[in-house]
């Protein structure tokens, strides 16, 4: 692998495929890690190359403002070696968040974690310092490097949650490679909020023409809707705001002909 400064980015590239079998598992997390972790085994379906689970689902953010720093972990702790023993199990790559040990004892890194098949972590570059909340206050940003791992062939870019909303951050991973963007996410619940989530999910797979599979953990405190959207901007599948395993089969065919159809990414200029 090779060290980041937001993560770890994995070396290997893998031979082309055609297919991507990914799952979406709309689950929420609770503020017990260790029964979070009991959880993995059972959430995590077979049969897929890529299941991607929400934003802090090693133990949930608990209360607005309250502390998560007790809760960190490091790399290679409980949670991220059971991530990798149940992806081994099921034979996938599994994505899941965490809060990663900082060197400030008060304010950990909120990480994803992908191991199995392959091996990254990305520290979320932007906090949610929005609607009310204030989230640098309890964590510390990540490094500004995009992160990408290979997954059976193809290019997986890593975002998490308010990532969302800064799309500087997708087209920088789409322009180091990225055919596959993954968004696990904590989407708090609250006026537009859904209708955000799904504009933004969209126009982030439009106008990079690029798959994007978010995940998110269900209501009521969070909007659900885990959604898989393919390069033109059609929703491939969509949870509601209850728990949900969404599968999708994301081709390269398809994408091959989006970016023939819309060569947006050729005809730039800026």
């Amino acid at each position: 692998m090779t060290p980041l400064a937001g993560g770890w980015q994995a070396g290997v590239v893998t031979p082309t495929s055609n297919e991507l079998r990914i799952a979406l598992v709309q689950e929420a997390a609770g503020l017990d890690p260790a029964g979070n972790r009991a959880r993995l085994e059972a959430a995590t379906p077979a049969g897929t190359d890529l299941v991607v689970l929400p934003e802090a689902f090693a133990r949930d953010f608990g209360d607005a403002g309250s502390d998560v720093g007790p809760y960190a972990e490091p790399l290679d702790g409980p949670f991220d070696r059971e991530l990798a023993r149940v992806a081994e199990l099921r034979g996938t790559t599994l994505v899941a968040g965490m809060f990663e040990t900082s060197a400030d004892p008060e304010r950990p890194w909120n990480t994803l974690l992908v191991r199995g098949a392959a091996t990254a972590s990305y520290r979320k570059i932007h906090l949610y310092d929005s609607f009310g909340y204030r989230e640098s206050d309890r964590l510390t940003a990540g490094e500004t490097e995009p992160v990408l791992v290979d997954v059976a062939g193809f290019s997986v870019g890593l975002m998490t949650c308010y990532d969302l909303r800064f799309p500087e951050l997708a087209r920088a991973l789409v322009d180091r490679g990225a055919e596959v963007i993954v968004v696990p996410a904590a989407w708090v619940a609250g006026p537009r909020k859904v209708d955000h989530w799904r504009t933004l999910v969209r126009a982030r797979a439009i106008e990079n023409t690029v798959f994007v599979a978010a995940a998110g953990q269900p209501g009521p405190r969070y909007t659900g809707h885990s959604l898989v959207v393919d390069p033109m901007g059609d929703v491939l599948a969509e949870a509601e705001d209850g728990p949900a395993v969404l599968t999708a089969t994301l081709r390269r065919d398809v994408l091959d002909e989006a970016r023939r159809t819309n060569p947006s990414l050729a005809n730039r200029r800026l």
